[in-house]
C-alpha cells in the first residue's frame, strides 16, 4: 500500500533561520548554498521560497542591474506558485506571498515601473489584511502592515493615482508606528522572533523620514543588534541614518569599521557615504571615496550626484578647472531616477557656480557641524551677496543653522524672510522654509500653525526635491490630524 505524500508546510527551522541570517549579513553566496541544502534536507518546507526571494531582492536592489532584474523576475511567479501549494492554515501562507509582492514592488519602483509596482503593493496589502483577520497575533504580519499604514499618508501628489490602485488603507503614521512598536516590544521578550532586525530598520527609517525624529531614529538603530563590524548591511543602515540625522562624525566612525571580504556582497554606496563624511568636514580626501564609488557602482543611480559632490569638493579647495570638469560629467553620466541625481543634473544645466562661502556653510550644516556653520555665516551679512538668489540662500542657510541650534524665533524670522523674498525662484529654499516652519510649530505644540505651513509647503512647487519635500509635508499633515 502506497503511503501518503507528506504535506508541504512553512516553518522557520534552525537551518532556515541560518539561511535568512546569512542573507541579512549580505553573505549571499553562502546563503544560496544553505538554501540548496535546505531544499535537500527539508524538501516539504516551503519557507525556503520566502527566504530565497530576499537573495534576488538584495542582488537587484544593490546592483540596479536591469538585465538581472528581467532574468530573475520569473522567479517571483515560480515561488508564488510553490507557496500556494502549501498549508493554507499556516500564518506564513498569505504572509510569504505578500512579502514577495512587496519585494518586487520595491524593485519595480527602482526601475520606474510604477503601475506594476502599485498593483503588487495592492496585492500585498489585501493578502496582509486577510492574514491579519485570520491570525491577529502573528507579529511578522503586523510589521509589514505597520509600514504600509505609515507610508501611504505621505505619498506625494505625483503618485496619488497609485494609492487609488492600492485601495483604501485605513491607517496613519501614528497607527503604523504603534503597530511596529508593538512588534519591537514583542521582539524584546521573544528571542526567537527572526524579523527583529528588519523591524528595527523599518522603524528607524519611519522615525527619520515620516516622523521627523532623526535623533530618535539614531537612538533606535545604534542600539540595534545589527553589527556594522560584521555586517555591511548593518554598516550601511547605521551610517545612512547617522548622516541623515546630522551625525557625520558617528557615520564616519561606523564606516571605518566596515567589513571587507569576498564572502560579502559588495555594497559600493558605502564609498559614497564615506565621501560625504569627509566633504561635510571640508576634507579634500572626499575625492578618492567618490571616485571609488563611481568605479565600483554597477547601476546608474547616484552617479550624477557623485560627480556633483566631486565638483563641490574641487570648488571648496580652489580647483576651478576640476569643478568644471566634474560638472560637465554630471550632464552625461548616470540617470535621473533619484531626486539627488535630478537635482545635480538641473544644477549642471543651469551652469551657475555656487558661492563658495555658502557652499562651505551648507556642507558643515549637512554634516551636523552647526556651530562651525554658524561661525562661518556670522562673518557675513545679507548685503555681502550681490545677487538676489544668493541673498535668499544666505537667509535660508542662516535659518537652517538657527533651527538646529534651537534658536526657533530667529529661525522662523529668517524662514519668513525667505518666503517674503522668494520672487519667481524655482529653488527649493522657499518650499523647505515653509516645511521647516511647520516642523518648528509642530515641535512647539502649535498644531494649527504647523498645519498652515505644511499646506503652504504643498502650494510651492520647486524644481528640486519637490517629491521629498511634499512627501514630508504630507507626513506632517498626517501626523497632526
Amino acid at each position: 500500500m502506497r503511503g501518503h505524500a507528506k504535506a508541504a508546510y512553512f516553518r522557520y527551522t534552525l537551518q532556515a533561520k541560518d539561511a535568512y541570517e546569512l542573507i541579512i549579513n549580505l553573505r549571499l553566496d553562502e546563503a544560496e548554498n544553505a538554501l540548496y541544502q535546505l531544499k535537500v534536507s527539508e524538501p516539504d518546507n516551503l519557507i525556503v521560497y520566502h527566504i530565497e526571494d530576499y537573495v534576488d531582492f538584495f542582488k537587484i536592489f544593490i546592483t540596479e542591474d536591469k538585465a538581472l532584474f528581467r532574468k530573475l523576475e520569473k522567479n517571483k511567479y515560480r515561488r508564488l506558485r510553490k507557496i500556494r501549494s502549501g498549508d493554507k492554515k499556516s500564518p506564513y501562507y498569505l504572509y510569504a506571498q505578500a512579502e514577495i509582492n512587496l519585494h518586487w514592488a520595491l524593485l519595480r519602483i527602482k526601475f520606474g515601473e510604477y503601475l506594476s509596482a502599485f498593483n503588487e503593493v495592492s496585492d500585498a496589502y489585501q493578502l496582509l489584511k486577510k492574514n491579519q483577520a485570520k491570525f491577529p497575533d502573528f507579529m511578522a504580519n503586523k510589521k509589514s502592515l505597520g509600514i504600509l499604514h505609515s507610508i501611504v499618508g505621505s505619498v506625494p501628489d505625483k503618485y496619488r493615482w497609485g494609492v487609488k490602485l492600492i485601495g483604501k488603507i485605513d491607517g496613519s503614521i501614528k497607527q503604523g508606528k504603534k503597530e511596529i512598536e508593538s512588534v519591537l516590544a514583542y521582539a524584546e521578550t521573544h528571542d526567537d522572533f527572526i524579523f527583529r532586525e528588519e523591524t528595527e530598520i523599518m522603524y528607524a527609517f519611519l522615525l527619520l523620514h515620516l516622523s521627523n525624529q532623526g535623533d530618535k531614529a539614531w537612538e533606535v538603530i545604534s542600539k540595534s543588534k545589527m553589527d556594522p563590524v560584521k555586517n555591511p548591511l548593518g554598516c550601511f543602515v547605521q551610517a545612512n541614518i547617522a548622516l541623515h540625522a546630522g551625525k557625520s562624525k558617528e557615520a564616519e566612525a561606523i564606516l571605518r569599521k566596515r567589513p571587507y571580504g569576498k564572502e560579502f556582497f559588495d555594497l559600493p554606496f558605502l564609498h559614497f557615504m564615506n565621501g560625504l563624511t569627509k566633504l561635510y568636514r571640508l576634507d579634500a580626501g572626499a575625492e578618492a571615496d567618490f571616485l571609488k564609488f563611481i568605479k565600483y557602482q554597477k547601476g546608474q543611480s547616484y552617479i550624477k550626484e557623485a560627480y556633483q559632490k566631486l565638483a563641490w569638493n574641487a570648488l571648496i579647495h580652489g580647483e576651478e578647472s576640476q569643478y568644471k570638469h566634474y560638472m560637465s560629467l554630471v550632464k552625461t553620466k548616470g540617470n535621473k531616477r533619484q531626486e539627488g541625481d535630478q537635482a545635480a543634473y538641473d544644477d549642471a544645466m543651469r551652469g551657475e557656480k555656487p558661492d563658495v562661502r555658502l557652499l562651505k556653510a551648507r556642507m558643515l550644516f549637512d554634516g551636523g557641524y552647526y556651530r562651525q556653520a554658524h561661525d562661518l555665516l556670522r562673518q557675513y551679512s545679507v548685503d555681502d551677496f550681490a545677487y538676489a538668489d544668493l541673498r535668499l540662500e544666505y537667509l535660508y542657510r542662516a535659518a537652517r543653522v538657527s533651527q538646529k541650534l534651537g534658536w526657533y524665533t530667529e529661525a522662523i524670522v529668517h524662514y519668513l524672510e525667505v518666503l517674503d523674498k522668494k520672487g519667481d525662484t524655482d529653488s527649493y529654499y522657499p518650499c523647505n522654509a515653509a516645511l521647516q516652519i511647520g516642523i518648528i510649530y509642530e515641535q512647539l505644540g502649535n498644531i494649527p500653525k504647523a498645519r498652515e505651513y505644511f499646506k503652504k509647503t504643498l502650494s510651492i512647487k520647486p524644481n528640486e526635491y519637490r517629491i521629498a519635500l511634499h512627501g514630508k509635508a504630507k507626513a506632517g499633515l498626517n501626523r497632526t490630524k
